[in-house]
C-alpha cells in the first residue's frame, strides 16, 4: 500500500530567494539571446547588475538580520532557516556573477567588431595617451582624495555601492612596512571616459589606477585593488511612534547610506591580489568570504546602461526598432473623453496603447469648469510627472485634490518625499496611507458637475502612473463611468483619507481585508463546476507567486482534475507537474523586451468567464501587508480580449519559459510550430486597430 502525499511538504515548493535568482537568471540569458540586438544584450547584463544590488541590499540583507538577531525558525514552504537560505544563495548567485563575466567578455568582443572598445588603455595611441593625461590632470585628478589609513586616520566610512580603490604602498626607505590607503571613485564624475572622436571607451577606475602613483608621491605603489561595497538598504520605519511619517522617511533615507556590509565584490579572479589586503577589508567591513564575490573584470555593471543611451542613436542596427506607443482603438480622436466614457467603458493595454490617454485625462480635469474633485494614488512616478504637475495645476485652479503618496514605495522614497511636499505646497490634500501598510493600489476618481448632475468617472489599473515605465511596462487598466464603480472609488478613497470601517463595495475587493478569501472562493467554485461539468480551468498571470495558502488551494484545485496555467515573471514557489500535487499545472515565464507587469486572473466557471484585473500578485505581502484592489471586467467584448490576451502569452514560444519540476525553467521546445512572440504580436495588432492607421 503506497504512503498517501502530503501535499503541505517542503519539497513541493520553491524558496523564494532562490526563485527570484533563477528568475534574474533569465534576464541574464537575454543577453546571449542572438534574436536579441548587441546593444539590446549589453543592457540585459546592466539590469541583472541592477537587480542583483537590489537583491542583496533588501533579501540578503534581512536574513543576515534574522542571523544576528538568533532568529532560526524555518520559513513556512521550503522549510529553510536564515542561514540555510544565505548558504543556497551563495551557491545559487557565484557561478551567476562568473556567467555575467563571461557573457560580457563575449559581448565586448562583439563590441569590437562594430569599432566599439571597452577598457584598453594600452590601445591607445601616444596621442590619445597624451589627451588622457590632459584630461586626468584637468577633470579627474583634482576630485580625487587620497585617504591614508593608520593609528590617527581611521579606515573610512564608504558608502553603499561605492566604487573604491585599496593601495598597498611602501616609503623607499621602508620597504618591508606596507602602507594602506583608499582612494574613493567619484561618483559625480561620468563612470566611462570617451576617447575623443572614437568609439572607445575607458572605465573611470582604470584611468584613477593608471595614474595612481601621482597621487602618492615619493612612494612606491605595490598593487591596488578596485572593490565595492553592498550595504542593507533596507528600511527599520517605526510608524507607530512617527508623529510625522515624511520626516521619518527622510531619517532612514539619511541612513541607507551608512547601513550594515551585505556583499563585498574585488575586481580581479582569485589569487590576483595582496590576500592581507583582502582580509584587511573582509575583517573591516565584517565580512565573511561567503560574502566575497570575484569579478574577473569590471565592477557594477550598471554604467552599461548609460552606455547603452549614448550609442542607441548612432548605432540604429545594434537596438531593437522603435516601436511607437499607439493610439487606443477604443478610444475616439477628438472627443471628450467624459463623454465617450457616458457611452461605453474603455479598456487600455500598455505599452502597445499610449499612456497618454491617462496623462490627457487628468491634465483636461485639472481645467475642466465642471471637474469638483480629483482623487489618485500614486505609488511610482517619474521625475518630471506630468500627471503630478496636472494635479498640481488642479489644485491651483480651485479642484479639491486629494493624493495618497505612498512614501515607503522602495528606492523611490527619496522621489515620493519630494513629490509629496511639491503637491502639499500646490494645496492638494496628501495623505501618506494606513499604518503599518504600503497602498499599492492604483485608483484614480475625478468628480464632476454639469446640468445639477454629479458624474464619478474611474480609472483602476494593473500598473503605476508613471509615464516613463508606462512605455515598457506591461499593464491593463480600464476607465468607466459606471454608478457602482463610482460608488466604490468614493468608499475606497474615504477608506484611505478618514476614520471608518472597511467599507463593502459593488465591485471592488481590497487586501489586507478580502482579496486573498475571494481567490480561495473562485478557486473552490471552480472545483465546483470541475465536478459537474469537467471543465474547470484556471488561468492567472502576476509577477510573483509566494502566497502558502493559495498556493495550497492551486495545489488542491489541481487534484480535483482543474486544469491551471500561470504566467508568472518571477518568482514562483508553486512547483508544477508534481504527480499528486500539481500535474494539472503549468508555470510559464516570459521575459523580453517589455517587462510583464500585468497582474490578470481568469476562471472559466463553465463559460461565464470570471476575469479580474489587479495592482496585487498572489504574495503574501500583497495579501495581508498592502492596501491592493482588484476589480471585475464587465464588458462582454473586454472579456473576450483579455482571455485572448492570456491565450497568445500561452502560446508564446519565443520568450517564454516553462518551469520544471526542480524549479528550474528551460524555453518551450518548438515541433513545426509558427513562431509567436507574444510582445511583438501585440504591438502588430496595435498598429493595425489604431484609429490613426
Amino acid at each position: 500500500m503506497t504512503e498517501p502525499i502530503i501535499i503541505d511538504s517542503p519539497e513541493h515548493f520553491n524558496n523564494r530567494e532562490i526563485s527570484w535568482l533563477r528568475f534574474n537568471k533569465r534576464v541574464l540569458e537575454e543577453a546571449i539571446d542572438e534574436q536579441t540586438p548587441l546593444l539590446e544584450r549589453l543592457r540585459f547584463i546592466g539590469i541583472f547588475s541592477n537587480n542583483l544590488d537590489e537583491f542583496f541590499m533588501v533579501r540578503v540583507a534581512g536574513l543576515k538580520d534574522q542571523v544576528r538577531a538568533g532568529f532560526n525558525r524555518p520559513e513556512n514552504k521550503s522549510d529553510l532557516t536564515a542561514l540555510q537560505q544565505l548558504k543556497a544563495i551563495t551557491k545559487e548567485a557565484h557561478p551567476l556573477v562568473k556567467q555575467q563575466q563571461d557573457y560580457y567578455r563575449t559581448l565586448k568582443q562583439q563590441l569590437a567588431d562594430e569599432n566599439i572598445h571597452i577598457g584598453l588603455i594600452d590601445k591607445l595611441t601616444k596621442k590619445e595617451l597624451k589627451w588622457l593625461d590632459t584630461y586626468f590632470e584637468q577633470v579627474i585628478y583634482p576630485v580625487l582624495t587620497p585617504l591614508a589609513i593608520d593609528a590617527y586616520r581611521p579606515f573610512p566610512i564608504l558608502q553603499n555601492l561605492s566604487l573604491n580603490i585599496a593601495v598597498t604602498l611602501h616609503h623607499p626607505d621602508e620597504k618591508e612596512k606596507k602602507l594602506t590607503a583608499i582612494v574613493q571613485v567619484p561618483a559625480l564624475l561620468n563612470r566611462f571616459v570617451k576617447i575623443k572622436n572614437k568609439h572607445h571607451y575607458l572605465l573611470l577606475e582604470d584611468v584613477i589606477r593608471y595614474y595612481i602613483n601621482r597621487l602618492f608621491t615619493g612612494y612606491t605603489v605595490e598593487d591596488t585593488i578596485c572593490f565595492r561595497i553592498t550595504r542593507n538598504a533596507d528600511m527599520n520605519l517605526h510608524e507607530e511612534g512617527s508623529r510625522d511619517l515624511l520626516k521619518e522617511i527622510e531619517k532612514e533615507l539619511k541612513k541607507r547610506r551608512w547601513g550594515v556590509a551585505v556583499r563585498l565584490e574585488i575586481m580581479g579572479s582569485q589569487g590576483k591580489h595582496n590576500q592581507h589586503m583582502i582580509n584587511f577589508l573582509k575583517y573591516v567591513l565584517e565580512v565573511s568570504n561567503d560574502d566575497l564575490y570575484y569579478h574577473d573584470g569590471p565592477l557594477d555593471f550598471t554604467f552599461l546602461l548609460n552606455v547603452y543611451s549614448q550609442l542607441k542613436q548612432t548605432f540604429e542596427h545594434l537596438v531593437f526598432q522603435t516601436l511607437i506607443p499607439q493610439p487606443p482603438k477604443e478610444v475616439e480622436p477628438l472627443v471628450n473623453i467624459f463623454d465617450q466614457l457616458r457611452r461605453k467603458d474603455i479598456m487600455l493595454h500598455h505599452p502597445y496603447e499610449s499612456f497618454e490617454v491617462i496623462v490627457d485625462m487628468i491634465d483636461q480635469a485639472a481645467t475642466d469648469s465642471h471637474v469638483l474633485a480629483i482623487k489618485q494614488t500614486l505609488y511610482r512616478v517619474s521625475g518630471d510627472s506630468p500627471i503630478v504637475n496636472s494635479l498640481k495645476l488642479a489644485a491651483e485652479n480651485g479642484k479639491q485634490v486629494t493624493v495618497l503618496v505612498e512614501l515607503k514605495a522602495r528606492f523611490d522614497e527619496e522621489n515620493n518625499v519630494q513629490w509629496a511636499k511639491a503637491l502639499e505646497k500646490a494645496g492638494c490634500h496628501v495623505i501618506y496611507g494606513i499604518t503599518g501598510l504600503k497602498t499599492h493600489s492604483k485608483i484614480t476618481l475625478i468628480v464632476r458637475k454639469e446640468h445639477e448632475r454629479i458624474e464619478r468617472f474611474v480609472h483602476l489599473s494593473t500598473g503605476n502612473y508613471n509615464d516613463q515605465t508606462a512605455k515598457f511596462y506591461t499593464d491593463l487598466s480600464i476607465l468607466t463611468s459606471r454608478r457602482e464603480f463610482g460608488i466604490d472609488a468614493t468608499l475606497f478613497f474615504n477608506f484611505l483619507s478618514g476614520y471608518t470601517f472597511k467599507p463593502t463595495f459593488h465591485h471592488l475587493s481590497m487586501a489586507p481585508y478580502q482579496i486573498q478569501a475571494d481567490f480561495i472562493h473562485y478557486i473552490d467554485q471552480e472545483m465546483t463546476y470541475h465536478e459537474q461539468h469537467g471543465d474547470g480551468h484556471i488561468i492567472a498571470k502576476m509577477n510573483a507567486l509566494t502566497d502558502k495558502p493559495l498556493i495550497l488551494k492551486l495545489y488542491e484545485a489541481s487534484n480535483k482534475g482543474v486544469k491551471i496555467e500561470l504566467i508568472v515573471r518571477g518568482i514562483c514557489c508553486l512547483k508544477p507537474g508534481i504527480k499528486g500535487v500539481s500535474e494539472n499545472i503549468t508555470v510559464s515565464s516570459i521575459v523580453g523586451r517589455f517587462l510583464e507587469h500585468s497582474r490578470i486572473y481568469y476562471f472559466h466557471h463553465h463559460g461565464t468567464n470570471k476575469v479580474f484585473l489587479a495592482s496585487c500578485d498572489m504574495m503574501t505581502r500583497n495579501m495581508i501587508k498592502r492596501i491592493e484592489l482588484l476589480f471585475p471586467i464587465l464588458d462582454r467584448h473586454h472579456k473576450k480580449r483579455v482571455i485572448d490576451i492570456l491565450h497568445l502569452q500561452l502560446h508564446d514560444n519565443q520568450k517564454a519559459r516553462y518551469q520544471l519540476a526542480n524549479g528550474c525553467y528551460d524555453y518551450k521546445q518548438q515541433i513545426d510550430e509558427d513562431i509567436v512572440s507574444s510582445q511583438l504580436s501585440f504591438f502588430d495588432m496595435a498598429y493595425q486597430t489604431s484609429p490613426t492607421n
